[in-house]
């Protein structure tokens, strides 16, 4: 069971990362999206997803500065263990908050809004229960074991173990004497990688950088008079079926001195073949 969880599960979970990605790039391009449900309803999302996505790069850096930097390089910083760890998890609460807090209201706003109920999908409702899930277990971790309890140093074994992952060096044995939320945000947090490639969270990767150094759109007024305003379609439309009602009848001048109204159809089809 050991090897199974702190071995084959997170590297069957990051195939299924990698795997999952180029599947649906390669037959899902036109589902590449957020999905976004902005028109549907704007109050609670204006207020739901700044709160969301702020407190989530928060928790994205916390949890990158934790797992990939080791002690030792802290250390040699000057930064010491007693300030690391206050600053970590002072900062860890706060962002967790703000995530828990947008993530609320965006699962209110999809279950109590009719119209966001109704375009929310299976996957949607699968991916707000992991979100939920895995930021419940992270602020216990961060408050009820760092803040309130006698705290745990994650970055002599969690951290060794996850970078060992990546140098196919795993050591089981840092992770079977953790505290049993830690198990479970680890086992959590590799499972959604696996659950990533299949949810809306793939615009991650589409992000909107060519914004940052594409050239201006330069907007320049008109100069000079204001142009005559151009008929409607259907007014000239219908002037021209007037024009043409008249033609059908006559033609030319109709004078005393001038020939009588010709026929406007040409005369190769004015006798029948017959």
């Amino acid at each position: 069971m050991t090897t199974l969880l702190w071995v084959v599960l997170p590297y069957a979970c990051l195939a299924v990362f990698l795997a999952g990605h180029v599947w649906r790039w390669r037959h899902d391009q036109f589902g590449w999206t957020t999905h976004t449900s902005q028109l549907l309803e704007s109050r609670l999302l204006r207020l739901g997803s700044p709160l969301f996505h702020l407190g989530a790069f928060g928790v994205i850096a916390g949890h990158a500065m934790g797992l990939l930097i080791p002690a030792s390089l802290t250390a040699k910083l000057g930064v010491s263990e007693h300030l690391y760890h206050l600053v970590s998890v002072s900062a860890g609460t706060v962002t967790g908050v703000m995530l828990l807090a947008g993530l609320a209201l965006l699962i209110a706003r999809r279950f109590v809004v009719g119209r966001i109920r109704r375009v929310t999908t299976t996957m949607d409702k699968i991916l707000y229960a992991f979100l939920a899930a895995l930021a419940v277990l992270g602020m216990t971790a961060t408050v009820g074991e760092n803040l309130l309890g006698g705290g745990y140093d994650y970055r002599e074994t969690i951290a060794v173990w996850f970078r060992g992952i990546f140098w196919f060096r795993p050591h089981t044995e840092l992770m079977t004497g953790a505290p049993l939320v830690y198990q479970m945000h680890a086992i959590g947090g590799f499972l959604f990688l696996a659950l990533w490639p299949f949810t809306r969270l793939v615009h991650v990767w589409s992000a909107p950088l060519a914004y940052l150094w594409r050239p201006y759109v330069v907007y320049r007024t008109r100069r000079g008079p204001v142009p005559a305003p151009q008929p409607a379609p259907a007014t000239v439309r219908d002037a021209g079926r007037g024009l043409a009602g008249q033609g059908r009848l006559t033609s030319g001048c109709t004078g005393p001195d001038e020939p009588g109204p010709r026929s406007l159809v040409p005369s190769d089809l004015r006798t029948p073949p017959w």
